[in-house]
């Protein structure tokens, strides 16, 4: 049996022109270990915004019913030359029912069950998803698990990556987002030192009330010596930028530096041993990463992504995660939205114009 639905997409061209339409296609019976979902809610993540308002111009977007013709920067289009002018499925997790199935055993075990899923095509009225990557969520609605592999994976993907480096102490950039809260959370469970870094007063309190110990706000006077104090207490020589343009991770390489220099018993030209590293695994600035020769050699710059994370973790390591999340959908990962957008709503100017700042406490939840 054939579905019939909407479905969103992003097509770029060379000369830099996107368009966002949402179009109706038709959806084939599943084969094999494939299961057709019927989306119920699908969070728009930083991550789902690379294809949809990166580098873009809204302000002279053009607005249509269902489809936004906008420009991108001229850099960024040529960097994406592999993708001009092929429509691009946009979403890349969300939550649904299973209404087909292919006729594998484990596509089978799922059918009419309610998944959440990682198709990387979840702004649609269906998606297809592989079985093996479903997660049933029995009596939890779309909604609880609709951001149930992103951010929870994310997370949990930090804290086993410190474990596995030899660290027991984090810092993280950003962290009143839904993320950072469910890193908060995590730490508290696990043990894990935790320093967070915010950019108001109000998420300051937002995690204190939440039970973190070190939050260190960006805006405040003093704030660099306050990082390095809070450094300083956790040993937290590891760190997570998800806003990777500008100094972020020069700041806290800085503040790490300041701790461990403070520990010599010999002054060195070099600066100290400790070693110091930062990933940045997000681009919530696109402007370029600056770094400045302050924190001697002892330290690294690295990239992090939650897939080549995963395909090293290990089958028994993801799956234990993943029980981990939904042991936890309503407490340690639950997720909150500002507010609900139907697939052609998300493309009017309101609605773009505000999920594209990427705002923190402001994330979408797309319901088809």
């Amino acid at each position: 049996m054939t579905h019939t639905g909407r479905q969103l997409t992003s097509t770029l061209t060379a000369d830099g022109t996107q368009v966002l339409e949402v179009r109706e296609r038709d959806f084939p019976a599943p084969t094999g270990n494939q299961v057709l979902v019927r989306m119920e809610a699908a969070p728009i993540n930083p991550s789902d915004l690379a294809l949809m308002t990166a580098a873009a111009d809204l302000t002279t977007a053009q607005f249509e019913p269902g489809k936004v013709t906008m420009q991108v920067h001229p850099a960024f289009a040529a960097g994406q030359a592999a993708r001009h002018g092929k429509g691009q499925k946009l979403g890349n997790e969300g939550a649904g029912t299973v209404v087909a199935a292919g006729e594998g055993d484990m596509a089978q075990a799922l059918m009419g069950q309610r998944v959440a899923c990682v198709p990387g095509a979840a702004y649609a009225d269906y998606a297809y998803a592989d079985a093996a990557m479903c997660l049933p969520l029995g009596d939890h609605s779309a909604e609880d698990g609709a951001g149930s592999f992103v951010n929870p994976m994310t997370a949990l993907g930090f804290v086993e990556t410190a474990k596995r480096e030899g660290h027991d102490a984090i810092v993280h950039a950003a962290a009143a987002s839904n993320l950072g809260q469910m890193l908060n959370r995590i730490c508290q469970e696990d043990g894990m030192g935790l320093v967070n870094l915010v950019r108001r007063e109000e998420q300051v309190r937002l995690l204190k009330d939440q039970g973190a110990a070190h939050v260190v706000d960006s805006s405040a006077e003093g704030y660099e010596a306050a990082l390095a104090e809070a450094i300083g207490a956790t040993g937290a020589f590891l760190g997570f930028d998800p806003i990777g343009g500008g100094r972020t991770t020069d700041t806290i390489l800085r503040a790490m530096e300041r701790v461990a220099a403070a520990r010599m018993t010999e002054f060195s030209r070099y600066g100290s041993d400790q070693p110091k590293k930062m990933y940045i695994y997000g681009r919530l600035d696109p402007s370029p990463t600056t770094l400045t020769p302050t924190y001697g050699f002892g330290w690294t710059v690295s990239g992090w992504l939650l897939t080549p994370f995963l395909a090293n973790a290990g089958l028994p390591t993801v799956m234990g995660m993943r029980k981990r999340v939904l042991d936890g959908l309503k407490t340690t990962f639950a997720s909150s939205y500002k507010t609900r957008v139907g697939l052609e709503e998300m493309l009017t100017q309101e609605a773009m114009t505000g999920y594209a700042q990427m705002a923190t406490g402001e994330k979408y939840l797309v319901t088809p």
